[in-house]
Protein backbone atom coordinates (compact mmCIF):
# COMPACT_ATOMS: atom_id res chain seq x y z
CA UNK A 1 0.00 0.00 0.00
CA UNK A 2 1.56 3.45 -1.21
CA UNK A 3 0.28 6.17 1.26
CA UNK A 4 0.45 9.42 -0.74
CA UNK A 5 1.66 12.38 1.09
CA UNK A 6 1.61 14.51 -2.10
CA UNK A 7 1.15 15.38 -5.58
CA UNK A 8 3.78 15.56 -8.49
CA UNK A 9 4.05 18.51 -10.64
CA UNK A 10 1.39 18.42 -13.22
CA UNK A 11 3.98 17.64 -16.00
CA UNK A 12 5.07 14.75 -13.99
CA UNK A 13 1.32 13.70 -13.53
CA UNK A 14 0.91 13.89 -17.08
CA UNK A 15 3.50 11.61 -17.89
CA UNK A 16 4.51 9.43 -14.94
CA UNK A 17 1.05 9.70 -13.10
CA UNK A 18 0.38 9.69 -9.34
CA UNK A 19 3.60 9.09 -6.72
CA UNK A 20 1.84 6.12 -5.70
CA UNK A 21 2.39 4.99 -10.10
CA UNK A 22 5.98 6.01 -9.80
CA UNK A 23 6.53 4.16 -7.15
CA UNK A 24 5.02 0.87 -8.41
CA UNK A 25 6.94 1.04 -11.95
CA UNK A 26 9.90 2.04 -10.03
CA UNK A 27 9.46 -1.46 -7.63
CA UNK A 28 7.96 -3.16 -10.74
CA UNK A 29 11.43 -2.95 -12.33
CA UNK A 30 14.01 -3.84 -9.47
CA UNK A 31 11.34 -6.84 -9.31
CA UNK A 32 11.94 -7.99 -12.98
CA UNK A 33 16.18 -7.63 -12.39
CA UNK A 34 15.51 -10.14 -8.83
CA UNK A 35 16.33 -13.49 -9.27
CA UNK A 36 14.38 -14.94 -9.82
CA UNK A 37 11.65 -12.03 -11.04
CA UNK A 38 9.16 -10.72 -8.45
CA UNK A 39 6.22 -9.38 -8.92
CA UNK A 40 4.81 -6.21 -7.14
CA UNK A 41 1.25 -5.40 -6.81
CA UNK A 42 0.32 -1.95 -5.01
CA UNK A 43 -2.52 0.48 -4.33
CA UNK A 44 -2.12 3.54 -3.44
CA UNK A 45 -4.30 6.05 -1.40
CA UNK A 46 -4.17 10.14 -0.97
CA UNK A 47 -3.93 10.79 2.30
CA UNK A 48 -3.67 14.48 2.74
CA UNK A 49 -7.14 15.18 4.03
CA UNK A 50 -6.96 18.62 4.08
CA UNK A 51 -6.26 18.41 0.38
CA UNK A 52 -8.95 16.10 -0.25
CA UNK A 53 -7.39 12.61 0.89
CA UNK A 54 -8.61 10.44 3.04
CA UNK A 55 -6.89 7.99 5.76
CA UNK A 56 -7.39 4.36 5.19
CA UNK A 57 -8.97 1.97 8.00
CA UNK A 58 -6.62 -0.88 9.83
CA UNK A 59 -8.47 -3.48 8.11
CA UNK A 60 -7.58 -1.93 4.20
CA UNK A 61 -4.27 -3.59 4.97
CA UNK A 62 -4.97 -7.06 5.55
CA UNK A 63 -3.97 -8.28 2.18
CA UNK A 64 -0.78 -6.36 1.87
CA UNK A 65 2.70 -7.24 3.17
CA UNK A 66 4.04 -3.59 3.47
CA UNK A 67 3.35 -0.15 3.02
CA UNK A 68 4.99 2.89 1.77
CA UNK A 69 4.81 6.57 2.73
CA UNK A 70 5.68 9.20 -0.28
CA UNK A 71 7.62 12.03 -0.15
CA UNK A 72 6.22 15.54 0.56
CA UNK A 73 6.26 19.26 0.89
CA UNK A 74 5.01 18.95 4.16
CA UNK A 75 6.84 19.08 7.47
CA UNK A 76 7.25 15.72 8.98
CA UNK A 77 7.35 17.29 11.98
CA UNK A 78 4.03 19.42 11.56
CA UNK A 79 1.06 19.08 13.44
CA UNK A 80 -1.59 18.73 10.90
CA UNK A 81 -4.52 16.67 11.68
CA UNK A 82 -3.93 14.67 8.59
CA UNK A 83 -0.21 14.20 9.92
CA UNK A 84 -1.04 13.80 13.53
CA UNK A 85 -3.88 11.52 12.01
CA UNK A 86 -1.67 9.58 9.61
CA UNK A 87 0.62 8.72 13.01
CA UNK A 88 -2.25 7.24 14.76
CA UNK A 89 -3.14 4.73 11.66
CA UNK A 90 1.25 3.75 11.76
CA UNK A 91 0.89 3.27 15.46
CA UNK A 92 -1.98 0.80 15.05
CA UNK A 93 -0.33 -0.80 12.15
CA UNK A 94 3.16 -1.45 13.69
CA UNK A 95 1.20 -2.92 17.08
CA UNK A 96 -1.35 -4.92 15.34
CA UNK A 97 0.85 -6.17 12.41
CA UNK A 98 3.69 -7.01 13.09
CA UNK A 99 4.44 -9.34 9.77
CA UNK A 100 4.00 -6.00 7.71
CA UNK A 101 6.67 -3.75 6.24
CA UNK A 102 6.86 -0.20 6.92
CA UNK A 103 9.19 1.38 3.71
CA UNK A 104 9.55 5.41 4.32
CA UNK A 105 10.68 8.22 1.49
CA UNK A 106 11.86 11.68 2.65
CA UNK A 107 8.92 12.65 4.40
CA UNK A 108 8.21 9.15 4.86
CA UNK A 109 11.55 8.37 6.20
CA UNK A 110 11.11 11.33 8.88
CA UNK A 111 7.81 10.76 10.04
CA UNK A 112 8.31 7.02 10.63
CA UNK A 113 11.59 7.62 12.84
CA UNK A 114 8.85 10.20 14.20
CA UNK A 115 6.79 7.25 15.00
CA UNK A 116 9.68 5.66 17.15
CA UNK A 117 10.58 8.48 18.92
CA UNK A 118 12.73 10.34 16.95
CA UNK A 119 13.06 13.75 16.44
CA UNK A 120 13.05 16.00 12.53
CA UNK A 121 12.98 19.23 12.07
CA UNK A 122 15.15 21.77 9.87
CA UNK A 123 18.84 20.59 9.31
CA UNK A 124 21.18 22.79 11.19
CA UNK A 125 22.94 24.80 8.32
CA UNK A 126 19.43 25.62 7.67
CA UNK A 127 20.67 25.06 3.82
CA UNK A 128 18.69 22.07 1.07
CA UNK A 129 20.45 19.25 0.19
CA UNK A 130 19.62 19.16 -3.18
CA UNK A 131 20.39 16.94 -7.15
CA UNK A 132 22.62 14.13 -7.04
CA UNK A 133 24.37 13.08 -3.87
CA UNK A 134 26.84 10.71 -2.36
CA UNK A 135 25.80 9.06 0.34
CA UNK A 136 28.61 7.54 2.74
CA UNK A 137 27.67 3.52 3.40
CA UNK A 138 27.71 2.03 6.88
CA UNK A 139 28.66 -1.84 6.65
CA UNK A 140 25.05 -2.40 7.73
CA UNK A 141 24.64 -0.12 4.16
CA UNK A 142 26.77 -1.78 2.48
CA UNK A 143 25.38 -5.95 3.03
CA UNK A 144 21.95 -4.20 2.18
CA UNK A 145 22.87 -3.03 -1.13
CA UNK A 146 25.27 -5.93 -1.76
CA UNK A 147 28.71 -3.75 -3.06
CA UNK A 148 31.68 -3.59 -1.36
CA UNK A 149 31.87 0.26 -2.39
CA UNK A 150 32.08 2.90 0.45
CA UNK A 151 28.89 5.18 -1.38
CA UNK A 152 26.07 5.04 -3.31
CA UNK A 153 24.09 7.83 -5.01
CA UNK A 154 20.35 9.40 -5.24
CA UNK A 155 18.27 11.79 -5.73
CA UNK A 156 17.85 14.26 -2.50
CA UNK A 157 15.17 16.87 -2.25
CA UNK A 158 14.84 18.33 1.60
CA UNK A 159 15.73 20.55 3.93
CA UNK A 160 14.37 18.85 7.48
CA UNK A 161 16.48 15.61 8.36
CA UNK A 162 16.23 13.60 10.97
CA UNK A 163 18.06 15.16 13.80
CA UNK A 164 17.40 12.45 16.55
CA UNK A 165 17.61 9.05 15.56
CA UNK A 166 14.64 6.77 16.96
CA UNK A 167 15.74 3.55 19.47
CA UNK A 168 14.11 1.00 21.06
CA UNK A 169 13.91 3.38 24.33
CA UNK A 170 12.24 5.83 22.67
CA UNK A 171 9.85 3.69 20.61
CA UNK A 172 8.66 2.11 23.59
CA UNK A 173 8.46 -1.35 24.57
CA UNK A 174 4.54 -1.35 23.11
CA UNK A 175 6.38 -0.82 19.65
CA UNK A 176 9.69 -2.66 19.86
CA UNK A 177 11.59 -5.30 21.99
CA UNK A 178 14.27 -3.47 24.44
CA UNK A 179 17.11 -5.11 22.54
CA UNK A 180 15.93 -4.22 18.89
CA UNK A 181 18.69 -2.29 17.29
CA UNK A 182 17.71 0.55 14.77
CA UNK A 183 20.48 0.65 12.28
CA UNK A 184 21.80 3.85 10.46
CA UNK A 185 22.83 2.42 6.49
CA UNK A 186 24.61 5.38 5.45
CA UNK A 187 25.18 9.07 5.60
CA UNK A 188 26.27 12.36 4.20
CA UNK A 189 27.89 15.76 5.24
CA UNK A 190 24.66 17.77 5.37
CA UNK A 191 22.35 14.26 6.68
CA UNK A 192 23.80 12.22 9.23
CA UNK A 193 20.99 9.87 8.95
CA UNK A 194 20.09 8.73 5.43
CA UNK A 195 18.24 6.00 6.58
CA UNK A 196 17.28 3.59 8.96
CA UNK A 197 17.14 -0.39 9.22
CA UNK A 198 15.08 -3.06 10.77
CA UNK A 199 15.29 -6.36 10.04
CA UNK A 200 12.11 -7.40 8.69
CA UNK A 201 10.19 -4.39 9.87
CA UNK A 202 11.69 -1.32 8.30
CA UNK A 203 13.49 0.19 5.48
CA UNK A 204 13.85 4.32 5.22
CA UNK A 205 15.75 6.18 3.32
CA UNK A 206 16.04 10.48 3.12
CA UNK A 207 16.62 10.65 -0.67
CA UNK A 208 14.23 9.71 -3.27
CA UNK A 209 14.63 6.46 -5.60
CA UNK A 210 12.52 6.79 -8.68
CA UNK A 211 13.48 10.44 -9.18
CA UNK A 212 14.27 11.09 -13.46
CA UNK A 213 15.86 14.14 -14.51
CA UNK A 214 12.64 15.61 -15.23
CA UNK A 215 11.20 15.03 -11.76
CA UNK A 216 13.91 16.55 -10.27
CA UNK A 217 14.62 19.54 -11.69
CA UNK A 218 10.18 20.05 -11.38
CA UNK A 219 10.38 19.58 -7.64
CA UNK A 220 13.09 21.95 -7.43
CA UNK A 221 11.18 24.77 -9.46
CA UNK A 222 7.92 23.98 -7.15
CA UNK A 223 10.29 24.54 -3.74
CA UNK A 224 11.61 27.80 -5.87
CA UNK A 225 8.51 29.05 -6.48
CA UNK A 226 6.81 28.41 -3.34
CA UNK A 227 9.88 29.96 -1.74
CA UNK A 228 11.02 26.97 0.54
CA UNK A 229 14.41 27.82 -1.39
CA UNK A 230 16.09 30.87 -1.39
CA UNK A 231 19.63 30.07 -2.52
CA UNK A 232 19.04 29.95 -6.54
CA UNK A 233 22.33 29.44 -7.36
CA UNK A 234 21.98 25.76 -5.43
CA UNK A 235 19.00 25.44 -6.74
CA UNK A 236 20.60 25.78 -10.47
CA UNK A 237 23.88 23.46 -9.54
CA UNK A 238 21.59 20.82 -8.55
CA UNK A 239 19.34 21.19 -11.12
CA UNK A 240 22.85 20.52 -13.78
CA UNK A 241 23.08 16.82 -11.87
CA UNK A 242 19.87 15.57 -12.15
CA UNK A 243 21.03 13.69 -15.40
CA UNK A 244 23.58 12.08 -13.66
CA UNK A 245 22.95 7.97 -13.13
CA UNK A 246 22.15 7.29 -9.38
CA UNK A 247 21.45 3.42 -7.52
CA UNK A 248 17.52 4.14 -7.16
CA UNK A 249 17.10 0.19 -8.65
CA UNK A 250 19.94 -1.07 -6.47
CA UNK A 251 18.08 0.51 -3.36
CA UNK A 252 14.44 -0.75 -4.45
CA UNK A 253 15.76 -4.45 -5.05
CA UNK A 254 16.98 -4.36 -1.43
CA UNK A 255 14.36 -3.10 -0.35
CA UNK A 256 12.34 -5.95 -1.91
CA UNK A 257 14.80 -8.58 -0.93
CA UNK A 258 13.85 -7.86 2.78
CA UNK A 259 10.02 -9.06 1.80
CA UNK A 260 11.16 -12.29 -0.03
CA UNK A 261 14.04 -13.01 2.77
CA UNK A 262 15.94 -11.10 5.29
CA UNK A 263 19.31 -12.16 5.94
CA UNK A 264 20.23 -12.00 10.47
CA UNK A 265 23.75 -11.44 9.50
Amino acid sequence: MVLETDIPHPDTYSVRGSFGRIVHDHFSKAGRAHHPPLGVETDQVFVVTEQGGRIPEVQEFERFDGLLITGSVYDAHANNEWILQLLELLKALWIKRPDIHFLGVCFGHQLLSRLLGGTVGPAPTQDWELGHCRIELTPVGQQLFRTKEDHIHLHQMHQDQVTSPPTAASAGPDMLHPDTEIACWGRSDHTPIQGLYIPNRLFTTQAHLAFDEDMVKRQIHIRVDGGGIKDLEHADRAAETAHLEHDGVEVAKAVLRSFVYDEDE
